[in-house]
């Protein structure tokens, strides 16, 4: 018998999700798909260059970014739909195992693209599907977050969770880059390198999803709740209608949510443009962004742990409130002060410091704010604005960078969301908002 009670066999199950998922973000979307599906589309381009997807002219280098935006749009309309659909279900579990599984699978069947053959199209469908499928595996997976821990319990067990995976992409990855760089020195086939690494994410996305899948409980909230055992697509529709309804009953969740949106949505569009940031405006090569990468992955483990520390020290909300104080800085320093390599590594471990620990700790607040039987649908709310969806924050960058010229200026513009959501987040009442929810919706006079 397991020498683990069956709450932390649980508990670390869930960590375990974290560990296993964080391979498709880090290796695959961070790293080695975005260039290496370049280069497919490159070669099936025709005489004027350009590949041309359902009738459609466009550069290679485009056909990435708008699988990327398909994805999200995708996720906007379908996860609120898998929320609702695993609340009205109750089976949390079953829908954590087909939602991952699709994802690993199509991860891993993306060794089948090759430069040689041109077939960027089935490279992009594939991505889609698991970037989707990602995205409503996490919904599921957050919403055990409040049948694992009580609300004292959940900052640490969400900032122990983004630790794992942090370890785990990082690890993934670290290995993944000594592979590629020894079939580099050795000669061999670099495409072949790199469909080897991207399936070995989607294996080991799947056989990790195995752990959780045999430990988490099947059904953690059947005995709170009754649930309907099947839900049709005009019902699902319905009900998600009635949680977006529902929101508005509940003030203070819903001020929160619109805060989060507006600093995560800074906080998103930094990971994903600090990579352009140093090759563009400082001149950095490859190498120096992957050590960057690396140094993120690996010290952001530290982050999570550290601000769980500090919000049992001053609470969760002050210390998200620090950590974007944080972000602020970061902001401001890459417009001062970073000039040089050394100045960007720096920057990279301020990043990691406040971002696990300002992701896990709204993770567990927001977890706080949500009524009983409800924590999948608001959770995919919560989900369509988290891992790399940001909306706003890409287009004010751009309209900035089109203006101003300047990596810098664009860069420091995103902290107008920042301190929006800042200021939002510093009138929202924790105490009224769990008490609000913990009511029940039909009770909640708005």
């Amino acid at each position: 018998p397991s020498p683990l009670a069956p709450m932390n066999r649980q508990r670390l199950a869930w960590y375990v999700y974290d560990w296993a998922n964080s391979a498709f973000s880090a290796t695959v979307v961070t790293v080695f798909l975005g260039p290496y599906l370049t280069s497919v589309a490159r070669a099936a381009a025709g005489p004027d260059g350009s590949i041309h997807p359902f009738g459609i002219p466009m550069h290679p280098g485009a056909w990435f970014s708008l699988c990327v935006s398909l994805s999200v749009v995708l996720q906007v309309l379908v996860l609120p739909m898998v929320g609702a659909a695993t609340d009205a279900s109750g089976t949390k579990k079953r829908m954590l195992a087909i939602t991952a599984l699709i994802g690993a699978v199509a991860t891993t069947a993306l060794f089948l693209v090759t430069v040689e053959s041109g077939n960027y199209l089935l490279g992009g469908g594939l991505f889609v599907i698991a970037n989707l499928a990602f995205g409503a595996s996490m919904v599921v997976a957050n919403a055990f977050l409040p049948s694992l821990a009580a609300p004292d319990e959940r900052d640490k067990v969400s900032s122990r969770g983004w630790a794992l995976g942090y370890l785990g992409g990082g690890l993934l990855l670290l290995a993944h880059l000594l592979y590629f760089e020894s079939v580099q020195a050795a000669g061999g086939s670099e495409g072949f390198a790199v469909r080897v690494i991207l399936s070995s994410a989607g294996i080991w996305w799947g056989l990790f999803t195995l752990i959780p899948l045999r430990y988490l409980p099947a059904d953690p909230l059947r005995s709170e709740y009754e649930a309907p055992s099947r839900m049709g697509i005009g019902e699902t529709f319905r009900q998600l209608a009635r949680t977006l309804r529902g929101l508005r009953r509940y003030p203070m969740t819903l001020l929160f949510f619109v805060a989060y949106l507006l600093y995560n949505d800074t906080v998103q569009t930094v990971i994903s443009m600090a990579s352009t940031y140093g090759q563009e405006e400082l001149g950095l090569g490859l190498d120096v962004l992957t050590k960057a990468i690396l140094i993120v992955q690996f010290v952001a483990v530290g982050g999570s742990l550290l601000f769980e520390r500090l919000a049992s020290l001053v609470g969760t909300k002050p210390a998200i409130v620090l950590g974007l104080l944080g972000w602020s800085g970061v902001l401001i320093a890459a417009y001062v002060a970073v000039t040089t390599e050394m100045h960007f590594y720096v920057l990279a471990v301020v990043i990691a410091l406040v971002m696990g620990g300002t992701q896990a700790l709204s993770r567990s607040l927001f977890s706080q704010m949500i009524p009983p039987g409800k924590e999948a649908e608001y959770f995919s709310l919560y989900e369509i604005s988290d891992k790399g969806t940001s909306w706003l924050g890409p287009l004010l960058f751009g309209v900035a960078l089109t203006l101003t010229n300047s990596y810098r200026l664009a860069l420091l513009s995103l902290i107008i969301f920042l301190i929006a959501g800042l200021l939002l987040l510093l009138r929202v009442n924790v105490d009224r908002a769990v008490a609000e929810a913990s009511v029940g919706e039909e009770r909640v006079i708005g």
